[in-house]
């Protein structure tokens, strides 16, 4: 079994979220810290992300934060992480990310947490790697989302020896569970922007 040094965290970037949320990106990035597992994520200090990035460095804990230039139109970089890396694009942000994560988390978040989120699911369908991805089911927020490809699958429009790319969990500490009990990689990383 390899050790998770680094996971990657989507999740959203969105104020005003509901305390329940919150509580979830709070109790991560406490668990990420209480685990010396470093947190890579997208290098914002607003929403879920601002929250796990705040949580993981004040229990003690390691953050590296990869950010577009443009995306500090919409957000405010988080300036007190471990590491910030500005970089030119998304598509770079993406590759760094997934060459700093051994594993992949997903907190609720929108549409960016969802793009990233199934680009990574993608890569291991098509056998680019084999890093453990898991959705924490908060409140229920991912039910529609495993009907949605429980229904992919049932539908014929996905491989049924797929569902195991990916798993459903509804607590941060199922996620860690989960994450702690994943087999070592066996899949060479061959993901490369062209």
């Amino acid at each position: 079994m390899k050790k998770i040094q680094a996971v990657g965290v989507y999740c959203s970037s969105y104020e005003g979220l509901a305390e329940v949320y919150r509580k979830a990106a709070f109790e991560l990035g406490q668990q990420l810290a209480e685990h010396d597992i470093t947190m890579v994520y997208g290098g914002g200090a607003m929403g879920l992300m601002g929250e796990v990035s705040r949580s993981t460095m004040f229990h003690g804990g390691r953050v590296i934060g990869f950010m577009p230039h443009h995306l500090k139109e919409f957000e405010d970089p988080n300036l007190e992480i471990t590491e910030l890396h500005m970089v030119d694009t998304m598509h770079t942000r993406k590759q760094l990310m997934f060459e700093h994560s051994d594993a992949f988390l997903a907190l609720p978040g929108g549409f960016g947490t969802l793009d990233e989120t199934f680009e990574i699911i993608t890569w291991e369908q098509l056998h680019l790697h084999d890093k453990p991805i898991v959705f924490v089911n908060v409140n229920g927020y991912w039910d529609p989302l495993q009907q949605l490809t429980s229904n992919i699958f049932d539908q014929g429009f996905a491989e049924i020896e797929h569902k195991k790319y990916f798993k459903f969990v509804n607590t941060v500490s199922e996620a860690f569970q989960s994450l702690l009990k994943a087999p070592e990689p066996t899949v060479h990383e061959t993901v490369e922007w062209l």
